[in-house]
């Protein structure tokens, strides 16, 4: 079982685009609490939706219960909450919401898991995929942007989908 990560920020539109093709997931699960912002541009739900099935022949979800709380958030990010106190009141959000139960593993295989941070290093998607991986056997957690040479897993790439030629590839820092 595969569960991808990206994260939209500091990417053009073909360069995400790019990512997700050339990772061969049938799936995008966004797990932002918000996703209809202005500020996300291509990422936005509806927008976001329509580019990943007819660009990439993707289906667009949006999972809440992957998300953290709106109090959870602006702890973080305003009043200073340290990475290390974000990461375990998330991982105990999602204890309590039970998310290893009321998640099927196949609705998640060769899934990616969408949030809005560039990295992963400190990003919510990279938490939920660990936790999921803690409790379901097999899992094999790909950040996408963040390897040597991106995955192949699809034999063909939708013609509208083209390669990307500008992005480059970062060795994993997790």
């Amino acid at each position: 079982m595969r569960i991808y990560t990206v994260g939209f920020t500091k990417k053009t539109a073909r360069t995400f685009f790019g990512l997700l093709g050339d990772s061969g997931a049938t799936s995008l699960i966004d797990v932002r609490l918000n996703n209809v912002s202005q500020l996300a541009g291509f990422a936005k739900r509806d927008d976001l939706s329509f580019f990943l099935t007819e660009l990439c022949g993707m289906h667009y979800s949006h999972q809440i219960a992957l998300a953290p709380t709106q109090q959870m958030l602006d702890d973080y990010k305003k009043h200073g909450l340290s990475w290390a106190e974000y990461e375990s009141r998330f991982r105990g959000l999602m204890s309590e919401r039970q998310i290893e139960e009321s998640l099927s593993p196949s609705a998640l295989d060769n899934a990616v898991l969408l949030c809005s941070e560039d990295k992963p290093h400190q990003c919510h998607r990279r938490v939920v995929a660990e936790y999921l991986q803690e409790y379901w056997e097999g899992v094999e957690i790909v950040h996408l942007g963040e390897l040597s040479s991106p995955p192949k897993r699809r034999a063909t790439r939708p013609a509208a989908c083209p390669p990307d030629s500008v992005s480059t590839w970062a060795e994993d820092l997790t």
